[in-house]
């Protein structure tokens, strides 16, 4: 068990998100961020399967077939998308990504951020949360507004920068909410 360094690893990881959301002016949400990553169903997990370079949800999944702190996880925060997905009413498929609202959309742009500089540390640049972004993208059950302005402020952040990008957020995406 590395109980020390997961908490560690959570609690420097929030700190990176309260930063950004601080930036952006999402107070609240900056201090609630991931507190269920304290509690016992996901921290023991965190512990148990703590890696160092990424989410140990991972290491739960292939070990137990199912990760039940990440679906603890993802279903009490609402930067998720995976919080959004419900039955769909189209009748084009069973599932689908509901569109999310701006201010989660943006707490969710901060985490990923605040990932990619926790796993990558040094390796890290501008450009780190977008490509993470693109690999996986194809996969996501993600409404394709919320796909759209996710895309959008990680492409900005990997064009002009982190404080030009906040500075985008704060005045062009959560002004017009």
């Amino acid at each position: 068990m590395k109980a020390w360094e997961h908490f560690k690893t959570i609690t420097h990881h929030r700190h990176l998100v309260m930063k950004g959301c601080f930036a952006v002016g999402l107070y609240k949400q900056g201090l609630l961020h991931d507190l269920s990553k304290y509690s016992l169903v996901e921290f023991l997990v965190g512990a148990k399967y703590y890696q160092g370079d990424k989410s140990p949800n991972n290491a739960e999944r292939e070990d137990k077939g199912v990760s039940l702190a990440w679906l603890h996880h993802k279903g009490r925060n609402k930067h998720h998308f995976e919080y959004w997905i419900d039955y769909a009413l189209d009748g084009k498929a069973q599932m689908a990504g509901m569109k999310m609202p701006v201010n989660y959309v943006v707490e969710m742009y901060c985490d990923r951020v605040a990932a990619c500089k926790t796993y990558q540390k040094e390796a890290y640049t501008d450009s780190s949360a977008l490509e993470y972004y693109k690999k996986g993208k194809a996969k996501y059950l993600m409404h394709e507004e919320t796909a759209k302005l996710l895309e959008d402020m990680l492409t900005h952040l990997a064009n002009e920068g982190e404080a030009a990008t906040n500075e985008y957020i704060r005045k062009n995406i959560l002004h017009n909410k």
